[in-house]
């Protein structure tokens, strides 16, 4: 049988799959992640929209903390910390008590910033025995992951991709690949069907989970579930504010919306971004206008927060990106 080829004949670069494509591109020597300017550079997560992002989590660490009976440590792990923001905004919204006994993580491949809070400990993975929350917000969807798709005789090959981005298809999907594909995302034998490969995502998840001796661990993520899946896949790039082609050249970052409740383990849940915001106490509504003549400088400062909250749930937008929720050895705090 002959793979279906795009671009063959062009000259210059390997053919590799996604996975180690993206691996390199984003996290290999001048990757995209090891840039100086870092993610917010490029694109805009919920950290970036506004600080209530990060009281509202600052409120879910306080929940844990209550669950796990105050103890006299209490950790807090940011997965993918870009510039370290949500843990500092997190240190920052905490109440005095809870911050002194907090110890604050940073996990990120790239260099610890300069005039990053002190109280953050910088690291390459996380810590083990973790006892409170572990935060990976925008993280899974940059774990790099194979990409499959459907050939005219039906069936499902790995795509090979060069560092210009051109594409092809290789060997047909098999072993632990094809079973994570036929349990969490079936392809049909029509031609030009896609699927990303989550099995690094899961395995990722699991992994970090485990560094929890007790708490709960929170994945948010653009994602689909499986009756939802996108039929020719969701792998793009974005580079300065914008969506581009994803080329895995380190020019841009290179992401696919993560399949989430193939990530779950037992236990686990999901809710939409809007509904778990709106529990913490981000809800989005608008100041009594009584306010505006009573004290205006308040009624502007609570008017612009409503605003951003509102960005922060909005349907089509920040909203609608998932909450894996994963307690360990405590109740579910929401």
């Amino acid at each position: 049988m002959t793979a279906v080829t795009r671009g063959e004949g062009q000259q210059g670069h390997q053919w590799r799959g996604w996975r180690a494509a993206a691996r390199e591109a984003l996290y290999g020597p001048g990757g995209f992640y090891r840039r100086a300017e870092g993610p917010a550079g490029h694109f805009r997560t919920s950290v970036h929209a506004s600080p209530l992002f990060a009281g509202a989590v600052a409120g879910l660490l306080c929940r844990v903390d209550e669950a796990l009976g105050r103890p006299a440590t209490l950790d807090f792990v940011d997965m993918a910390a870009g510039r370290g923001e949500l843990a500092g905004g997190v240190l920052a919204a905490l109440p005095a008590d809870v911050a002194a006994r907090t110890r604050a993580y940073a996990v990120e491949v790239a260099e610890r910033p300069e005039g990053l809070d002190h109280r953050i400990e910088w690291l390459a993975e996380p810590p083990r025995g973790v006892t409170g929350l572990l935060f990976a917000n925008e993280w899974l969807d940059n774990v790099p992951v194979e990409v499959a798709e459907v050939d005219a005789a039906g069936v499902a090959r790995r795509v090979l991709v060069r560092t210009d981005g051109t594409e092809r298809l290789g060997e047909p999907v098999d072993g632990e690949r094809a079973r994570w594909l036929a349990r969490w995302w079936p392809l049909s034998g029509e031609a030009g069907l896609r699927a990303e490969i989550g099995l690094p995502r899961d395995e990722a998840w699991a992994s970090a989970v485990a560094t929890l001796d007790r708490g709960l661990a929170v994945a948010v993520d653009y994602g689909h579930t499986a009756d939802t899946r996108p039929p020719f896949g969701t792998l793009t790039g974005f580079r300065e504010g914008r969506e581009t082609a994803a080329v895995p050249d380190g020019s841009c970052d290179i992401t696919a919306h993560v399949a989430l409740d193939a990530c779950a383990l037992p236990g686990g849940r999901l809710l939409p971004q809007r509904e778990a915001l709106r529990a913490l106490g981000v809800t989005g509504a608008r100041p009594p206008l009584t306010l505006a003549s009573t004290d205006p400088t308040a009624y502007v400062r609570a008017l612009a927060s409503a605003g951003e909250a509102a960005e922060l749930t909005a349907a089509g937008g920040l909203g609608d990106f998932g909450w894996l929720v994963q307690p360990v050895g405590i109740g579910d705090p929401f």
